[in-house]
């Protein structure tokens, strides 16, 4: 049976180290919180003012609970004030050698039966642990920033912890109103594993100049639901702390996808530290704001957009459940439309299909009945190709094989009028085979919208070595008067959103397959940890394993990166007919459900 603990212990006032001061007051201990000196012992305390009075302006906190907060914390500059403590949790800079020090000292300044605890998000506890006479009462105990707000924290056993201590921290944790995941000493632990891989991808993506920082940021958030962009993220982490944690996640793992992008390292040595110092990646109003303000890097607005072609007609071929979704958003446009489907019952069932959404959207008081029947009349069906002769722009949305998209853009190179923009929506085949297929490269281009299309805000605008500007530009306009956000990139293997989104997808699957957290952890740790809407095996059985084995498996034919390697348990689901939620299975078991 796990102890109740009462007196705990905070070395380190930092912004995390005051989190968790104000976390453990709250849940009604006992807390003696303390710093090097007394200047920064103020600070500590500023920490913690400023935290709970933001609470109490919100309506969070009354005002006699944050009295009682501060009446349960006692401030020190003395370790040895710590001598009573059953649990002393350190939060100091993220060195080594530092925490080795502190750890030294509170072995020989607590009781033997006294837990130590580290916050380290990257350092390996055991080699803390060894510091001290007692390495089975040390454990890692990750809160994440700011502790007051996030639920998550990463319980570390070493292969020395005592189960007692394991079960007493969870206990804490759950007292404390965390949800805790418990897992083995492994560089990153389960979130910053995962996150810090994708983070130093979309760094180098940005350094190699495949896209602008505000397109690589919009894309992870309107494609994925993120609640910021990488590089954003990377801003209000720290580049700092950012490197420091990815070069010991390399030096552990000697996987080149956690080797830091040398952007990381030029930025720390310039000073260019992210939101705390006014500039990283974004320039802000001053030190630590988080207003963005223009500067050098700054795209020109509206720029993306000029010279583009006029467009008033456009074509949709495909009958499908994206076909069906861009139909109905390119005719809410105000766009006539026509579309082509193989067979007229595959006209008929997309016909109905746009009417019942309509529908629904009128019953949810969304849109009235004039609109729909003006969307409806914008829109009309047929099984032949010649149709589209007249279309401005033509948007293919056929199934994903790279023999049936060339053989359609050869005929659409044929019937499209001379100037008319032809587009795919292939979310990982290259653009540049379509092009070369039509005979017409300039006039085509990527138009990835994403599932489902009447919902989901983004595009992803594709341009090849040989697409026109003008072309690019347009499809920019058109997404802009269908209220679509369009990001630009070039033509390689998954764009923006796929190129970050799977290697993080198949790492959590490397995860799993070794045995360091169970898929209900990893993906908990994702959702609470970092604000992700879904964790990705939830993602992964609703994408489908089959479609995500594919796309990985693009990826790494184009790079060649041993990191992006599909993983053999995807690949061995997908040979057993486990696809995810469409077959009732896949990493989880619908089939019972």
């Amino acid at each position: 049976m796990a102890r109740e603990l009462n007196e705990v212990g905070v070395v380190g006032l930092g912004t995390m180290g005051a989190g968790i001061t104000e976390v453990l007051a709250r849940a009604g201990l006992s807390v003696t919180a303390v710093e090097v000196t007394d200047e920064a012992l103020a600070r500590g305390r500023g920490h913690l003012e400023q935290s709970t009075d933001r609470a109490v302006a919100r309506g969070k906190l009354d005002p006699a609970e944050r009295d009682a907060i501060f009446e349960r914390v006692r401030f020190s500059t003395s370790l040895e004030d710590l001598s009573s403590a059953e649990l002393v949790i350190e939060a100091i800079p993220e060195r080594m050698e530092l925490k080795a020090e502190v750890f030294a000292k509170l072995d020989k300044i607590c009781p033997p039966d006294t837990i130590l605890a580290t916050n380290t998000s990257s350092l390996s506890v055991t080699e803390l642990s060894v510091v001290t006479g007692r390495p089975s009462k040390v454990i890692g105990m990750h809160f994440f920033n700011p502790a007051p707000v996030m639920k998550l924290v990463e319980v570390v056993r070493t292969v020395v912890t005592e189960p007692s201590v394991v079960e007493d921290v969870e206990a804490l944790a759950d007292r404390l109103g965390k949800v805790d995941v418990t897992i083995g000493d492994k560089a990153g632990f389960i979130a910053n594993a995962l996150l810090f891989g994708y983070l130093n991808h979309a760094v180098s993506m940005y350094e190699n100049r495949y896209a602008s920082r505000e397109d690589i940021d919009a894309a992870m958030r309107l494609g994925c639901g993120l609640p910021m962009g990488p590089l954003a993220l990377m801003d209000l982490i720290g580049i700092d702390t950012a490197y420091e944690i990815l070069d010991t996640m390399y030096k552990q793992s000697r996987n080149r996808l956690h080797a830091p992008s040398p952007v990381i390292k030029q930025m720390m040595t310039a000073g260019l530290l992210g939101r705390k110092v006014g500039r990283g990646f974004y320039t802000y109003a001053e030190a630590g704001s988080a207003e963005v303000v223009p500067d050098a890097a700054t795209p020109i607005p509206g720029g993306a957009a000029e010279g583009a072609r006029p467009v008033s007609t456009v074509g949709v071929v495909g009958s499908g459940t994206m076909a069906t979704g861009i139909i109905e958003v390119v005719a809410k446009g105000g766009y006539d439309v026509v579309f082509v489907a193989r067979a007229a019952e595959k006209v008929e069932a997309v016909r109905t299909a746009l009417a019942k959404s309509l529908d629904k959207q009128v019953v949810r008081g969304r849109l009235e009945e004039a609109a729909r029947d003006e969307i409806l009349g914008r829109i009309t069906g047929t099984t032949s190709l010649d149709d589209l002769a007249d279309r401005d722009l033509i948007i293919e949305a056929v199934v994903e094989s790279l023999p049936v998209k060339e053989a359609l853009f050869a005929n659409l190179g044929e019937i499209a009028k001379p100037g008319a923009v032809l587009a795919t929506t292939t979310s990982s085949l290259p653009v540049i085979e379509c092009a070369k297929a039509s005979g017409r490269p300039a006039d085509v281009v990527g138009m990835h919208f994403f599932n489902p299309a009447q919902v989901m805000k983004l595009v992803e605008v594709v341009s090849t070595i040989s697409t026109a500007p003008d072309v690019a530009a347009t499809v920019h306009a058109v997404s802009a008067k269908l209220a679509k956000h369009a990001v630009s990139c070039t033509d390689r293997a998954g764009f923006i959103v796929n190129a970050l989104l799977f290697p993080y997808l198949n790492d959590a699957v490397k995860m799993l397959e070794a045995h360091y957290a169970t898929a209900d952890d990893i993906d908990a740790a994702m959702k609470v940890g970092c604000g992700y809407p879904m964790g990705p095996f939830e993602l992964l059985d609703v994408v489908g394993l089959d479609v995500s084995l594919a796309i990985e498996r693009e990826l790494y034919t184009e790079f060649r990166e041993p990191g992006f390697a599909p993983a053999p348990l995807l690949e061995h689901l997908v040979t057993a007919g486990y696809l995810g939620r469409k077959t009732g299975r896949g990493f989880r078991d619908y089939a019972s459900r």
